[in-house]
């Protein structure tokens, strides 16, 4: 499993962010151990709480369990899992909270501890928890025979195009994905030998080179999206500078978003307007279509989940009437007959939790299973429209440079004027000419 976590405070914040339905098919909470209440809010709260006591201000640690892709994990692979972590970590016995989540046809785990010895009120100090949670991920691989990932067995082998949540949220309001982006300033990047090829590279697929706020090089698009030239491209600042020099002589952010803003046409921002409605329209249907599954999916699991409370409900009567009462009773207690039961009892439970776990991975398997082979004809439609709006970009930067020459060369207007031109041309050879085959 990929393991990742950090210490991190406000707790009501991360209740709220792990219940989320928004950006998730399915969430689910698992566990709650430790807190008074068993609601992830007020159990935060009551983490919260204890903490002021203390003079932690990242009181939290927080950690998601993340399979790798096309491997199924029940929920004992999970708890096996965070069960190793806590003993790598010394979380034994710390009050924490587990949360599953499902999203894209993957399932991953969160898991939050408290931090907090509520005994001696003092934060508990993980050492070094980064390379201790590797050795852990590390040993799961091996454990379910998973393979490891080529970032694992070489850090230098790590994915060039990964990305911070803040370039998540950028492309997220672009329509763009982050490792699409990257690749492009990445090829741009190196097959450009100065700023000049570099600039006019960038330009051709719709993004203009600027001097950022700190001094740094930055592009632009025609959405006044403002991308770091170092980040996205995937080299240091410095290799930036050997490259492209001193950008003190590079216009500003916000001159470059006047330029581009003079220059789209209203006929330019017209197409612009249709072809994002077209990438909103084919998004909304990816949607529904994501949504109409999902909603089954979700009501097969409420149908299982009430089956197995009228199942527990029912086993667990009969249990408790074989247990004698009154001076039957006793006498059974003294006879050691009633520990007998009980030990019957309570191995019947644990039977019966594990078959209800069985089931319940058995019916998410076969959902996510269903959900992946969609979710591939929805990647495949997300792709191509992705693919149309990183060439809108380059339509975009190719037109503007063609309206000021003629307001009338949008990219539709473009290619009605080319067969009108060459209709004319028809036009001005005598019938003679034509009728003999002759062309101008």
């Amino acid at each position: 499993m990929i393991l990742k976590a950090k210490e991190r405070g406000n707790a009501p914040q991360l209740a709220r962010y792990l219940l989320a339905m928004r950006d998730n098919d399915h969430v689910e909470l698992h566990d709650v151990r430790g807190f008074i209440s068993e609601d992830l809010i007020e159990a935060f709260g009551e983490a919260d709480a204890i903490a002021r006591g203390t003079r932690c201000e990242k009181h939290l640690f927080s950690m998601s369990f993340n399979p790798p892709n096309g491997a199924n994990a029940s929920i004992e692979d999970f708890e096996k899992a965070i069960e190793q972590v806590e003993a790598k970590l010394g979380l034994e016995g710390q009050p924490r909270a587990i949360v599953f989540h499902e999203k894209d046809g993957r399932r991953h785990a969160h898991t939050v501890w408290s931090r907090i010895d509520s005994e001696r009120m003092r934060a508990l100090n993980l050492n070094h928890y980064k390379i201790k949670l590797r050795d852990v991920s590390r040993q799961l691989y091996i454990d379910h025979g998973w393979a490891i990932p080529r970032g694992q067995e070489d850090r230098r082998l790590r994915d060039p195009f990964t990305f911070s949540r803040e370039e998540w949220q950028q492309a997220q309001r672009t329509g763009l994905d982050v490792k699409e982006l990257k690749s492009v300033f990445k090829t741009v990047w190196e097959s450009s030998d100065n700023r000049a090829a570099f600039e006019q590279a960038l330009k051709e697929r719709g993004f203009w080179l600027a001097k950022g706020n700190r001094r740094g090089f930055v592009a632009v698009d025609y959405r006044g999206e403002v991308y770091a030239v170092a980040r996205y491209s995937g080299v240091k600042a410095k290799d930036v500078e050997a490259k492209l020099g001193e950008p003190q002589n590079l216009r500003s952010v916000d001159q470059v978003k006047a330029n581009i803003a003079g220059g789209i046409t209203a006929k330019l921002q017209e197409f612009i307007k249709q072809a994002e409605r077209d990438a909103a329209r084919r998004s909304l249907q990816i949607d529904f279509r994501k949504a109409e599954i999902v909603g089954r999916h979700q009501e097969e699991r409420r149908q299982l989940a009430e089956s197995h409370e009228k199942r527990w409900q029912a086993e667990t009567r009969k249990r408790a009437e074989r247990l004698p009462k009154g001076f039957s009773g006793i006498w059974h207690r003294l006879t050691g007959k009633y520990a007998k039961v009980r030990a019957q009892n309570e191995h019947e439970a644990l039977e019966a939790l594990h078959r209800d776990r069985a089931e319940t991975d058995a019916l998410i398997f076969k959902q996510i299973e269903e959900r992946q082979a969609i979710e591939r004809d929805i990647r495949a439609q997300r792709e191509a429209a992705k693919e149309e709006l990183l060439r809108l970009r380059e339509d975009v930067a190719h037109y503007m440079r063609d309206d000021r020459l003629d307001p009338d060369h949008t990219p539709t207007r473009k290619r009605e004027k080319t067969r009108e031109e060459e209709g004319r041309k028809r036009e001005r050879v005598p019938r003679s000419n034509r009728q003999r085959g002759f062309e101008p």
